[in-house]
């Protein structure tokens, strides 16, 4: 049963390492703030192949989650009751590499590890920044909450992407898209389709939910691993806040964001729940990779 998924991958046009690469390059560069250039038509027809390519590969990954969504129940009691229980029953969760990393992997296994997930990292804040362009008043609110936190209030000391930026720098990391796995890059490269998207809006509702709710106890354990191999509270704290200040998180997001979504539309439920499960698949293939790594079973 364990190799299907493998042996899928391997013939898949997208899930290797050539495409996310390539994804994750063009990802990089189309969103970075540049200037005008005088082969800006060169530019667009890149971008236009490359949009046709990331498209494909979504696709893809809603072909693995159509029928489960489609189950999904509709209404909103129901949806939102499907949707929470993602945190126990959801692809990827209680995976054993998070025990491994909380009371055994030493500090050069923790730094793979963390590398894996920093070059992987596709930047919440902008995720839900590009997610929330013309959604409903009350959604977008709550993804207004969201990113002030992200942005720690206005204060850079409280800003969520440096503290993750500072625990790469002092343990010496190099994270690239070249020394990354595909199956990390591929995350990144899906929660980027998706809020880049406004097809699949709702979907990146869905996804940057479900991280929300099942990040907490995935940081804490990471968190414990850093301060078995020493790492001091500062050095700790992004894992430290996310185990914590996740967990409001989720609660508000499915109230102010997800249920009223839902009550105004209840397509919106199908979409919300293709995104979520995207996300936590993207993510199992993720710790399957790196157990692989590790030798674990």
């Amino acid at each position: 049963m364990a190799s299907q998924p493998l042996l899928r991958d391997r013939a898949s046009q997208f899930l290797n390492d050539a495409f996310q690469r390539q994804l994750a390059h063009w990802n990089r560069a189309r969103l970075s703030p540049a200037f005008p250039e005088a082969d800006w038509q060169q530019t667009i027809a890149r971008d236009a192949a490359m949009q046709r390519l990331e498209g494909g590969f979504l696709e893809e990954l809603r072909a693995e989650v159509l029928d489960e969504a489609a189950a999904v129940p509709t209404d909103v009691e129901g949806f939102i009751a499907w949707f929470e229980g993602l945190q126990q029953t959801g692809p990827g969760q209680g995976d054993p590499l998070f025990p491994w990393i909380a009371e055994t992997a030493s500090k050069d296994e923790l730094r793979w590890f963390l590398e894996q997930e920093a070059a992987g990292e596709a930047g919440f804040d902008d995720l839900v920044a590009m997610t929330q362009v013309k959604l409903p008043t009350l959604p977008k609110l709550e993804l207004a909450r969201n990113y002030w936190d992200e942005m720690g209030h206005g204060q850079l000391a409280g800003m969520h992407g440096p503290m993750l930026d500072a625990l790469v720098e002092t343990l010496q990391l190099r994270p690239t898209i070249e020394r990354t796995v595909w199956e990390s890059l591929a995350l990144a490269n899906a929660m980027t389709a998706m809020a880049a998207s406004r097809r699949y809006a709702w979907h990146s509702v869905g996804a940057l939910g479900v991280i929300e709710l099942t990040a907490p106890g995935r940081s804490a354990c990471t968190a414990a691993g850093l301060r078995r191999v020493g790492l001091r509270g500062r050095e700790r704290k992004y894992f430290t806040l996310h185990a914590v200040l996740d967990v409001k998180h989720s609660e508000d997001w499915n109230r102010e964001a997800i249920r009223p979504a839902v009550a105004e539309d209840p397509r919106r439920a199908t979409a919300m729940a293709e995104g979520a499960l995207i996300r936590l698949k993207c993510g199992e293939r993720c710790f399957a990779r790196y157990r692989a790594h590790f030798g674990l079973a």
